[in-house]
């Protein structure tokens, strides 16, 4: 199945799969509250606040939590349950659980809290797209560490993702499959597991069906489409450079499309048949149309504030479902302006 998702309809606030389904019960619009006299029997509405939100169940024989839980709340939805799970609402033996696949064993306590939810930290520069058991894959904003350089207390997206996950068990861990510089926006994932991590690192080639960006770069480019190939070696200033003689450095190759353009900057598409460092801006450099902004690599403009690149598209088979997932931002709207064709006369 090929599920294209939109980041902007996720929650800023991390809410995994499911969670936009309802795991309070809300009141019908219109409901009336029956009022009682004292000593008289109390209403509906009474006898409904009365009832416990904390609800426990005993295991009595070996299952996975999800199941249990499907089997025992069953007049709940499928998504509404894993959205207990990921809110941090079930605990079993008085300790919160979050992970679908738990084995309870008999004798255990599974205990759900209908009510208490963990809230989440508002989280910046980042917006979960897609969370379940094995991955998260987020869109980045330009001026996001992927990951600390250094600094210890500098704001990252990885730093944000391992606290989001340990809301529901403080061993919770993500792991880095692959990074967006600082200034670059877009789609990116982490893993869950370092199984996961090894299995698409190791896999990448064939795990990873497409990943494309879109570049806005300085001045007209002439030709619609090309690629661009060579041998990426990096300086002693940690700056990459192209070199046009084999085996001297990682291999890199480039493919680009041209969307729109006019005399002052163009917008391309483009995908990557290697994942190298500063792959694209290296590249771009050498064509002669530098990435805007990206003064490390020869531009000269500063027009949009920030590096003129964006990490579109990311499709690839999910590592434990074998499923093909694909999910898809949107063109930053600078990218498009500063690109618009002149008008005609």
């Amino acid at each position: 199945m090929n599920t294209r998702r939109n980041p902007k309809e996720a929650s800023r606030r991390g809410a995994g799969p499911g969670a936009s389904s309802q795991a309070k019960p809300q009141s019908k619009q219109g409901a009336r509250t029956r009022s009682h006299k004292p000593g008289g029997k109390p209403g509906p509405a009474a006898r409904a606040k009365a009832a416990p939100s904390v609800k426990s169940y005993t295991v009595s024989e070996p299952a996975e939590l999800l199941p249990f839980l499907l089997d025992t709340l069953s007049g709940r939805g499928r998504n509404s349950v894993k959205s207990l799970l990921s809110r941090g609402q079930v605990s079993v033996d008085g300790k919160a659980v979050t992970k679908h696949n738990y084995p309870l064993q008999p004798g255990q306590t599974v205990a759900i809290d209908l009510e208490k939810q963990v809230q989440a930290k508002e989280m910046a520069g980042l917006t979960i797209v897609h969370e379940d058991d094995d991955l998260i894959v987020i869109q980045k904003d330009a001026g996001l560490l992927s990951i600390a350089t250094g600094d210890e207390n500098e704001q990252t997206a990885y730093r944000q993702l391992m606290e989001h996950v340990r809301l529901g068990n403080p061993r919770n861990r993500i792991f880095v499959v692959h990074r967006l510089d600082r200034d670059t926006s877009g789609i990116m994932m982490f893993a869950k597991s370092e199984a996961v991590q090894q299995k698409l690192q190791n896999n990448w080639k064939d795990m990873v069906k497409e990943r494309s960006y879109v570049a806005l770069v300085e001045g007209a480019v002439k030709k619609a489409e090309g690629t661009v190939s060579s041998w990426l070696k990096e300086t002693s200033t940690l700056k990459m450079y192209s070199s046009p003689h084999e085996g001297e450095g990682q291999h890199a190759v480039t493919h680009y499309k041209l969307i729109q353009a006019n005399r002052h900057f163009s917008l391309l598409e483009v995908r990557l048949e290697t994942g190298r460092k500063n792959q694209i801006r290296v590249h771009m450099a050498d064509i002669g149309h530098p990435i805007a902004g990206d003064k490390k690599y020869g531009a000269e403009t500063k027009a949009v504030g920030r590096l003129g690149l964006h990490a579109r598209v990311l499709s690839f088979i999910h590592p434990t479902t074998g499923e093909l997932l694909t999910f898809e931002s949107p063109i930053p709207k600078t990218f498009l302006k500063y690109t618009a064709p002149a008008p005609a006369n």
